[in-house]
């Protein structure tokens, strides 16, 4: 046997630093005890991977929901902030309480998000306080079987904010 037959035969046979014949003569490969412990970490994986859809769907839910009532409540304000001193003060002009449905593009759609609108005088000891009302907003819904509520407040001036120049 020439030197470059042996070069090559000894080259062939080892693989990461085993010797092939290793385990009496046969081929390596994985042992049944091994492909077992794989697919059974393969099973849990599966598992926790598809016991993680509900759970992410559920909050997928709750993230719209909430989106939802942030515009009701901000189209509440908004709309508010259009009226003028008097109708604000008005008996009935505001209603006081409000219902939305689930889908606000469809007429009669399921009522989902039910709403009252308080109007008191602001909560402050100023001269001004005449002048100066609190206006709050709550909107409540049941998502998963658990009442939820979101509140708004902020403050209507009968005089508006005039002519204010802020001083730099």
């Amino acid at each position: 046997m020439d030197r470059k037959s042996a070069i090559h035969d000894s080259f062939c046979c080892e693989q990461n630093g085993r010797h092939a014949s290793s385990r009496g003569g046969r081929a390596s490969g994985f042992t049944v005890i091994e492909a077992v412990v794989t697919v059974a970490i393969m099973g849990l994986l599966f598992v926790v991977f598809y016991s993680a859809i509900p759970t992410t769907m559920s909050l997928v839910k709750l993230c719209r929901e909430n989106e939802r009532v942030t515009q009701i409540l901000t189209e509440k304000f908004e709309t508010i902030r259009l009226y003028s001193w008097d109708q604000v003060n008005s008996n009935g002009f505001i209603p006081a309480a409000f219902t939305v449905g689930i889908d606000p593009s469809v007429a009669n759609s399921l009522p989902y998000y039910t709403g009252t609108v308080t109007i008191v005088q602001a909560p402050i000891a100023e001269s001004y306080q005449t002048n100066l009302l609190q206006i709050t907003v709550e909107v409540n819904w049941v998502s998963c079987q658990r009442l939820q509520t979101r509140t708004m407040s902020s403050f209507f001036s009968k005089y508006g904010l005039q002519t204010y120049y802020p001083t730099f």
